[in-house]
């Protein structure tokens, strides 16, 4: 499988996670400005946020990543052992309203080997009044040889200390730093964004002006990925750069209004 990624992303798996800096690839700013813009938007570590009901949707239009009912796709991971799994992503005519009172979209994701369910989660998604998609929850379960294994990782906004995050801004910037999920000891993800100008090809399609970020955890301070984001398609490649070699790629997708 032929996989190409644009100049900034493919210097970020070149050198790998010590010698780059996040949010200053080549062409990328890293000033305290573009930081600062987003610090006063987006959510960030543990801080709680104060969200009004009223000013999110269920009708997710941010461009890097649209979600309309019926919308599909289809991803091959290669795992760090070398397994070949599919994970199929469907946006359901379900909502769900979580514990902060938001109403929020259901995501279903799930990952198979030869056809056995490996991992089968419901994400919950809603867009504010600016555009940024914000990550609300998610119940995942995961099984060994057809018995559930455990449900880790579980969370839901406004449960057990659990604090909600953004996904994909409404208008990312390079050096833009920002909190996905927040749920101490078991979801920490923080985002930053690198570029805005990538291109990407992957068995799907050739893409560009790709939404570059860069996701790590606290909770596993060694790792670390890279995550690509095509306008009018969304996640198109996932590619761990560190603590680990586990690589995602977008093969099909299915859009309800292409």
């Amino acid at each position: 499988m032929r996989v190409r990624v644009g100049t900034a992303a493919a210097v970020l798996l070149a050198c790998g996670l010590s010698s780059c800096t996040p949010g200053s690839p080549p062409g990328a700013s890293a000033s305290g400005s573009a930081a600062a813009t987003g610090r006063e938007q987006l959510p960030q570590g543990s801080e709680p946020v104060r969200l009004d009901p009223a000013d999110f949707s269920v009708t997710i239009s941010n461009p890097y990543w649209p979600m309309e009912v019926g919308d599909r796709w289809v991803y091959r991971e290669t795992d760090d052992a070398g397994r070949v799994l599919r994970v199929d992503v469907t946006v359901l005519d379900r909502t769900s309203t979580v514990a902060l009172g938001i109403e929020a979209r259901v995501v279903h994701d799930l990952v198979t080997e030869g056809g056995a369910t490996v991992e089968d989660t419901y994400d919950l998604y809603a867009q504010d009044a600016t555009g940024n998609v914000w990550y609300l929850g998610e119940h995942t379960t995961e099984y060994e040889n057809g018995n559930v294994a455990s449900t880790a990782g579980s969370w839901e906004a406004g449960v057990d200390g659990a604090f909600p995050g953004v996904v994909v801004p409404a208008q990312p910037r390079p050096g833009t730093r920002y909190r996905q999920e927040y749920l101490a000891g078991e979801a920490e993800d923080v985002a930053a964004v690198l570029s805005v100008s990538e291109a990407a090809e992957t068995p799907a399609g050739a893409y560009r002006d790709v939404l570059l970020t860069r996701d790590t955890t606290p909770l596993e301070p060694d790792v670390a990925e890279l995550k690509l984001y095509a306008p009018g398609v969304g996640p198109v490649m996932t590619v761990q750069i560190a603590g680990g070699t586990s690589r995602e790629v977008l093969v099909e997708t299915t859009r309800t209004h292409p």
